[in-house]
């Protein structure tokens, strides 16, 4: 044992209590802020049905919970089953298959309730478990041993407390750092063949985490599995540092911390940071540099957290500071090692968790300007909102994210955390919170070694961003590519808030391929979202497509409303966006072919929209077409299509090709017989209209479910609409 140690106790325990006595019927572990994961005998058994019973237990049962922490803390709290794999029994076997289960809490768990690290299970893994009664003297000491399928068993020494009854569920704890490796799922029973009593005396079984997340993978909890923390087997907390990365820190540490007072001074201080156990009673004892550099190396807030502390003595002296810099940049090319201390850590959760509580859209509307040029992350393009339980997430991949571009001055580069903390400081409501978020940036600045000059640019920045006053937004202008030939239901999306100046805001979006439904509720969203940033309501949806995508009944996908997301009953509403929105297509890929159609566009416009070309049986081809739309159509801007579909598909490209600003078609018509049922939102009416007469037909026609009612599209084109190609970098790095 080193001068740092793990605690002899776990920071926290959590239990399922049973319902009819309230004692521990096993315990879980904490896979998330809102999520447990125990076994699911665990949960048979709290409930009070047969153990290994391979169904979940019937109606919406609350499941008692508990939470112990250090000293006599508890908290209770209630939970519902939200993935079930039950015990799967194995002919002629002494253990079992499956036997997990994935609660979700009705309240957050509490802070000092730490969601658990995961690691890979390896033979020869030493491991410590607890009871569920969160008892300290309950630790049972035990090695990981043969894997089994989807199981691993466990040894542990005839001596100390043996896993049994009540440790079911429980994560098992790696005793040489603070990952977990697995879960508990019982005792091997005795006298069963082809065992005996004194061979399984210390013998257990457990499902190790690399068979918890193929399961639950399985299972669909893709989403639950997303907010684990895990570590690669080939990570430092696994592996320990690389023999090199100790042996270029140890001099550093040695310039900084030779003498011994002084290192053990700044280690305790370290150690009670980070939760260790140092040494008392010797005040001179102090670390040994290579095991200070190995914790730096592997402890993620470690070497951030020392140098916080070495700062303000070493601010006084140029030689330090430049170790301390040097330190730094080692730190950075490290896996392990993190941006923030424990402190900084902790005070900008804090900070930024009341933002998304108060103001949930600010987060995200900041990263997307303070981080223009970087993929953010997931939790910051699902939706304009940010969850409050997703801050830990952002905050945690911001840190791995690069630094920005270069100050004037000479200076390291401000990382993306602190730009966006800078931006989110610039605009938050609350004024009390801005001098706070700068001061936490100033302390975080001052510590990795970048210059008042760099961050106050930052600081620029975002005050200019805060201070800008968007025009009203007018529509929201949306880019759809099909996902691809092997999944053609799904599409990638991109979306823009166009405003009344004709300028353009970009909204972050998902990166990957979307259902039309999720697309549907992201537009409403962003809708809603434009209106209660600027007090104005867009009342359009402009749909960009390619030639190939005319035929996507965007108007038709649901757009979800507000009290469905909160009343789970009301969630099967369906509200068509074409009737909520004025929605309308364009093509700026086709008409972007032909060299004359944005002229000619323009001078159809020019002359006032006035005429209809109505194309029936008597155009009986794309050549006739072309004569018509070139004399005597020649200014002609409304075109309304009948006919076949793959008649009118043709006809749809000459009119684009040839500037038609407005197309009408039936996307439900199978022939010209069927014109007629377009008559009720009187396409040839006044034109300026035509949008709004469209969006009442969907509506009273979605309200209504009518069978046989036109599924009307409408391409509207308006000048030029200048969106962004795709991000081209001259220089990665």
């Amino acid at each position: 044992m080193g001068w740092f140690s793990q605690p002899a106790a776990s920071a926290s325990y959590a239990a399922l209590l049973r319902e009819d006595d309230g004692k521990a019927a096993g315990a879980a572990a904490l896979l998330s802020p809102n999520h447990l994961l125990t076994c699911a005998h665990v949960v048979n058994d709290a409930v009070g049905q047969d153990p290994l019973r391979a169904e979940p237990p019937t109606g919406e049962k609350l499941l008692r919970i508990v939470f112990r922490g250090s000293g006599k803390t508890s908290w209770y709290g209630l939970a519902r089953l939200s993935v079930w794999v039950g015990p799967e029994p194995r002919s002629g076997d002494v253990v079992w298959d499956g036997d997990l289960a994935v609660l979700e809490l009705e309240e957050t768990a509490p802070e000092w309730a730490a969601p658990v690290v995961w690691r890979d299970m390896s033979e020869g893994l030493e491991l410590r478990a607890w009871h569920g009664g969160g008892v300290g003297v309950t630790y049972a000491d035990t090695v990981a041993g043969f894997r089994d399928g989807p199981g691993c068993y466990l040894d542990g020494s005839l001596t100390g407390a043996a896993i049994g009854p009540g440790y079911s569920g429980g994560p098992l704890r790696v005793k040489s750092d603070r990952t977990v490796a697995g879960l508990v799922i019982a005792q091997v029973m005795s006298n069963q063949d082809p065992l005996r009593a004194q061979e399984t005396v210390r013998r257990s079984w457990a499902v190790p985490w690399q068979t918890v997340r193929e399961r639950l993978t399985r299972a669909g909890a893709h989403d639950i599995l997303a907010q684990c923390e895990v570590v690669a087997p080939d990570h430092p907390a696994c592996t320990g540092p690389a023999e090199d990365s100790v042996r270029q820190i140890v001099p550093l540490l040695r310039a900084l911390l030779d003498d011994t007072a002084r290192r053990a001074d700044h280690c305790r201080h370290l150690a009670a940071s980070l939760g260790l156990d140092a040494p008392s009673g010797v005040e001179q004892s102090a670390p040994t540099l290579d095991e200070l550099a190995t914790l730096l190396l592997t402890e993620e807030r470690a070497l951030a957290t020392l140098t916080e502390s070495l700062t303000p003595v070493a601010g006084g002296h140029s030689g330090d500071r430049t170790t301390l810099d040097n330190l730094l940049a080692l730190g950075r090319v490290e896996p392990a090692v993190r941006l923030l201390s424990v402190t900084e850590y902790e005070q900008l959760h804090t900070a930024l968790l009341k933002v998304a509580v108060d103001e949930p859209k600010l987060i995200p509307r900041a990263a997307q300007e303070a981080l223009r040029l970087l993929e953010l992350p997931e939790a910051l393009t699902r939706s304009p909102l940010l969850a409050a339980e997703d801050v830990d997430a952002v905050v945690r991949a911001l840190e791995e994210y690069p630094d920005g571009c270069g100050a004037t001055t000479v200076s390291l580069p401000v990382p993306a955390l602190l730009r966006l903390a800078e931006f989110v400081a610039a605009a938050v409501a609350d004024p009390e919170r801005r001098p706070w978020l700068r001061a936490w940036c100033d302390r975080v600045a001052k510590r990795l070694g970048i210059s008042v000059a760099a961050l106050e640019e930052r600081r620029a920045d975002a005050k200019a961003w805060a201070a800008r006053v968007s025009a009203p937004v007018t529509r929201v202008i949306v880019r759809l590519h099909r996902a691809g030939a092997t999944d053609p239901d799904r599409f990638l999306c991109e979306i823009w808030l166009g405003h009344k100046d004709g300028g353009r805001t970009a909204v972050a979006t998902p990166v990957g391929p979307l259902e039309p439904g999720e697309i549907g509720r992201l537009i409403r969203q962003t809708a809603d979202g434009s209106e209660d940033a600027s007090g104005y309501a867009p009342t359009r949806v402009d749909i960009v497509v390619q030639a190939e995508g005319l035929d996507i009944p965007v108007d038709e996908w649901d757009a979800g409303n507000v009290l469905g997301e909160l009343f789970p009953a009301l969630a099967e509403l369906h509200t068509p966006l074409g009737s909520r929105y004025q929605v309308s297509l364009r093509c700026p890929d086709l008409t972007g072919r032909v060299p004359t159609a944005a002229s000619d566009m323009r001078r159809r416009w020019a002359a006032g929209g006035e005429g209809t070309l109505v194309v029936d049986e008597s155009c009986h081809d794309i050549m006739s077409l072309h004569k018509l739309l070139d004399e005597p159509h020649r200014d002609t801007a409304r075109v309304i299509l009948h006919g076949p579909p793959e008649r009118r598909q043709q006809f749809l490209h000459v009119c684009l090709a040839m500037g038609v600003p407005v197309v009408l078609w039936d996307r439900g018509a199978g022939s010209h017989k069927d014109a007629p049922r377009m008559d009720a939102l009187d396409p040839t009416g006044p034109l300026d209209k035509l949008p709004r007469r469209l969006q009442e037909f969907r509506m009273s026609h979605a309200a209504s479910a009518s069978e046989g009612a036109a599924r009307p599209a409408l391409i509207w084109e308006e000048g030029e609409l200048a969106l962004p190609g795709p991000l081209r970098l001259a220089d990665p790095s």
